[in-house]
């Protein structure tokens, strides 16, 4: 596969720095989703920074198609119209051979013959590790149901006086 020369290039603020990226994305069904996810990851981490397996899974939505002729259920006169379809979209480096890895990962294990998959020339950003460890918009200094209690220790925040 060769693909083209990459027409954006890095750039960088006093916090971040923005670089040349894929952003793939492709569509699915929803009970699809996790078996295709996984499966790319077994190839490509998908790393941001100090975390992996990241990625972008849409709400479902509908997906519109009318199978024509040459199709595995031969062409059909009315549109289909499957409900719980999302979308994954992910970054990885501007590799062709782990382009080659991930596109073939999404159509060994993807349910459709022909998979609807988009590779698109993007700046993504990194983090310069600036210590933002006090800052209060972070999530790490709000509170919120993704912190978990000690065990032992009291939930004084229900109740009363």
């Amino acid at each position: 596969m060769r693909v083209a020369e990459s027409t954006v290039s890095k750039f960088e603020t006093n916090a971040i720095l923005m670089e040349p990226h894929w952003r793939v994305t492709f569509q699915a069904p929803e009970e699809d989703v996790d078996r295709i996810f996984d499966h790319i990851t077994e190839f490509v981490p998908l790393e941001h920074g100090k975390t992996d397996k990241n990625a972008f899974r849409s709400a479902n939505g509908h997906e519109y198609y009318r199978p024509r002729e040459g199709t595995p259920t031969g062409a059909e006169e009315e549109v289909r119209k499957r409900p719980g379809v999302a979308e994954v979209s992910f970054f990885i480096l501007r590799d062709e051979k782990l382009l080659d890895l991930v596109i073939e990962a999404i159509y060994a294990v993807h349910s459709y013959y022909e998979p609807v998959i988009v590779v698109e020339d993007v700046l993504r950003s990194r983090c310069k590790g600036l210590d933002d460890s006090k800052n209060p918009h972070r999530w790490w200094n709000k509170d919120g149901d993704w912190k978990t209690k000690k065990p032992g220790t009291i939930d004084r925040s229900s109740t009363t006086t």
